[in-house]
This record gives C-alpha cells, structure tokens and sequence, in this order.
C-alpha cells in the first residue's frame, strides 16, 4: 500500500465493503480530491480491449484507463447510490478526476456513482452495499417481518375461532356462539 502524506485530504482505510477512501479534513464541494490514473487502453488494439478488471473507466468510445495499479488512489472510492463526490471525465485530456459534489466532513467514506453499466455488471448480481441501499433493504425486511407477525396473528385468531366451537364457522355463527354465552353466564 503507498504511504499517504498527510497533506492529502484522504486516506485509504477500511470500509464496509472491505477499503475505501475516507476524508482526513473537510473537502468543499466542487473540490478535485484524486486523479484515477492508469496506463491507457486502446480498445482499437485486440488485446487491450480483451483486458477485464473491476478498475477500467471508459473515458469514451476508444480510451480506457486501466485502474488497477494500487498507486491508483482513487480505484479505493467505493459506490454509493447516493455519493458525496463524482467523477469529472475529460476525454480530451484522457484524465479522470473525483471531485466532490458536497462538503464532506473528516472521517466520512468518499463515494461516487459507477454508473449503470458498471452497476448492472458488477453490484447488481451481489447487491449494492452503499448506505442507501442498506437503509432499503433494513426497511424492506422490517415491513415483511411486520406483514409476517400481522399474518400470524389473523391465523391465531382464526385457530381461536375454530377451537371454540370445534368445527368451521362462518362470521355470524361465531358471534351468535359468543353472544349466547355471554347470555347464560349473568343467568
């Protein structure tokens, strides 16, 4: 791992999708943080363009950085649906920068969006791990396990209703069984 200054305004530390970059002072908004820097793939050239990582960035229709390199600082921003930072493409220069798109505090991961292709490819298949998404799936599963015990508690109620007159009855019946209980009891 490269030693990191500490004038930089990020380390790389971990995360919860294992490294990540993570702001050690506060990043204005509109702030170049890295440059993704990479050795430039042809994809003209046959056996550039049959080259397959999880770090290329397609700068356009024929240049790809190839980010794979661990000096590559910024291939450590994770995704995130909903990022602090995005990343400045500039085909003609045939460089890539994150920038930040809000201020981001000490301490916080910076993340940008990888876009849908990347997406489709990549996170998709294992589920996206970005705070968003948690927070989605943690609402997602608490509504199902409150549709479950809803569901539970309308199948005690009917094995209740069941139980008490020992064969099935309609709605009517069982309040009628119930009233004319009620009725011989004050007797």
């Amino acid at each position: 791992m490269p030693t990191i200054s500490s004038r930089k305004p990020y380390r790389v530390g971990r995360s919860r999708t294992g490294l990540g970059l993570f702001a050690t002072k506060e990043i204005k908004k509109g702030t170049r943080i890295v440059e993704y820097i990479g050795p430039l793939l042809d994809c003209r050239i046959k056996e550039q363009d049959a080259i397959e990582n999880k770090y290329l960035f397609e700068l356009n229709g024929r240049w790809t950085i190839d980010g794979s390199a661990r000096r590559n600082i910024a291939r450590y921003a994770n995704h995130a649906c909903r990022p602090n930072a995005e990343s400045d493409v500039q085909p003609r220069n045939r460089k890539v920068y994150i920038q930040a798109i809000k201020t981001i505090q000490p301490g916080d991961e910076i993340t940008y969006d990888y876009g849908k292709d990347y997406f489709d490819s990549y996170l998709k298949p294992i589920g996206c791990k970005c705070v968003s998404c948690e927070k989605k799936r943690k609402l997602a599963r608490a509504e199902a396990r409150l549709t479950k015990k809803r569901a539970k508690a309308r199948a005690e109620k009917r094995a209740l209703k069941l139980k008490l007159n020992g064969h099935a009855l309609n709605g009517r019946a069982m309040k009628h069984i119930l009233t004319k209980k009620k009725k011989t009891k004050k007797r």
